[in-house]
């Protein structure tokens, strides 16, 4: 069965020109928000990078995959945090405990006792502060552990996306850059959200 062309329906032009004047949009406020960044970024992103950026964004998957990024950020965020606190609250009730066994034991003590006394729930106390501490420090580092992890999924999601500028990288000024260019997309998603609303 043959095709019946209609111009402009089914030749892609339509799409082209819709396209063309969506990227010029797109390029025209990414040009205008690139100005807020410090100057030393502004010069890191050509007009090439923000074309290339504006062609992601074209069709809006970007911002879908950007705002689940941040949704999973956000949660891993909270869980880290409601397991740091928690391991905080077992924390000060074992102190509590402790506090209060050697607070009931020297009301029963002898007073010829009492430097022992003293001396035995001293060398209890500070097993329990070192015990705090490396459990704290260990919490700590899996936290630095996890949320590094979680940049590099971004990344490389990013990445896979075609979003330009965004790489594998553990480089503080790619990070930096990284992060600009992602402020750039949810500035840029929050402009269009409002002017549609």
């Amino acid at each position: 069965m043959m095709e019946v062309y209609h111009p402009g329906v089914n030749d892609g032009h339509g799409d082209s020109t819709k396209q063309q004047e969506r990227h010029y949009y797109l390029l025209s406020e990414l040009q205008t928000l690139v100005k807020d960044l410090p100057s030393s970024f502004q010069q890191r992103l050509s007009y090439n990078t923000l074309s290339d950026l504006a062609l992601a964004l074209i069709d809006g998957t970007v911002y879908e995959i950007v705002q689940g990024l941040l949704d999973i950020q956000h949660l891993t965020e909270r869980n880290l945090y409601n397991q740091r606190q928690k391991l905080h609250g077992e924390h000060q009730a074992l102190k509590q405990d402790l506090s209060r066994k050697h607070k009931e034991a020297l009301l029963v003590c002898k007073s010829h006792n009492l430097a022992i006394l003293k001396s035995n729930q001293q060398a209890e106390v500070e097993p329990l502060e070192n015990r705090v501490r490396e459990e704290q420090k260990m919490m700590d580092k899996k936290i630095v552990a996890e949320m590094d992890q979680k940049v590099l999924d971004q990344q490389n999601t990013l990445e896979k996306a075609g979003v330009p500028g965004f790489f594998i990288t553990t480089n503080p000024q790619e990070l930096t850059m990284q992060m600009n260019l992602l402020e750039l997309i949810l500035k840029l998603q929050q402009k269009e959200t409002q002017s549609v609303s």
